[in-house]
């Protein structure tokens, strides 16, 4: 399938990952906390010691709020490598999404598209997490749906259900809706269940969101490195990979 940006008036994006470079401030955190406790662990068993408790608490009903899910992360990893719980370091763990930084081609890209379409954030945060992230972006969302506001994390589908209609409200219907991602889990297998169409930006070195429930299913209509390759495939300045 050729991709391009005049064939969508929406393009709707998962943040953390996508946008926003959060792993290596978790594996920093992590490998801190592991060497201050004795713990001998690769960063990457770390981090994915951090993403099978994500998954697994984000299922939770009544959905908590992402500082919580990050709370009880650092006390399922905690526990998974036998340290007590300090609680000072899990406050401290609990507020990084506030630290965590922009990708260097986030700001660009994403005001690129935002000149010929809505741009949206389908996000599994909290509401004041993600101002700290959009501050740091130095962009403001046409859409967003985070957690907090519809009460559940994707791979459910109440955030599509939800940005899905907010565009509609715009007078976009969702065959009009190109849908962004670095999780194939959480992002790329709904938006196929869903029927959106989807690209995959698959981040080199990056793991969260890969493995897991759902992620061998995922099936993206585009496979771009970066979001300024996904601009440059969109505008037809490059060929892209299906």
């Amino acid at each position: 399938m050729t991709l391009r940006l005049a064939d969508f008036d929406a393009v709707t994006f998962d943040v953390y990952g996508t946008l926003i470079d959060w792993e290596p401030s978790i594996i920093a955190f992590l490998g801190q906390w592991a060497c201050r406790h004795g713990v001998s662990a690769p960063g990457q068993d770390l981090l994915m010691a951090f993403d099978r408790a994500r998954a697994d608490i984000q299922k939770e009903r009544p959905a908590h709020l992402y500082p919580d899910i990050l709370r009880r992360c650092f006390e399922r990893v905690s526990g998974e490598f036998s340290v007590a719980v300090d609680l000072d370091e899990r406050e401290r763990f609990a507020a990084t999404p506030h630290d965590w930084p922009a990708y260097g081609d986030s700001h660009a890209g994403l005001k690129a598209l935002q000149a010929k379409a809505k741009v949206g954030a389908l996000s599994n945060i909290d509401n004041a997490s993600l101002a700290s992230s959009c501050a740091k972006l130095g962009f403001s969302f046409d859409v967003v749906v985070t957690a907090e506001r519809v009460g559940a994390y994707k791979p459910d589908w109440p955030h599509f259900d939800t940005g899905i209609a907010d565009l509609m409200a715009h007078g976009i219907p969702r065959e009009r809706i190109l849908h962004v991602g670095q999780s194939l889990r959480a992002d790329v297998t709904p938006a196929n269940k869903l029927g959106l169409t989807c690209a995959w930006i698959n981040r080199p070195g990056r793991l969260l969101g890969l493995s897991g429930e759902g992620a061998a299913e995922a099936r993206p209509d585009l496979t771009v490195s970066s979001l300024a390759d996904l601009v440059a495939v969109l505008t037809g300045a490059r060929p892209g990979i299906a």
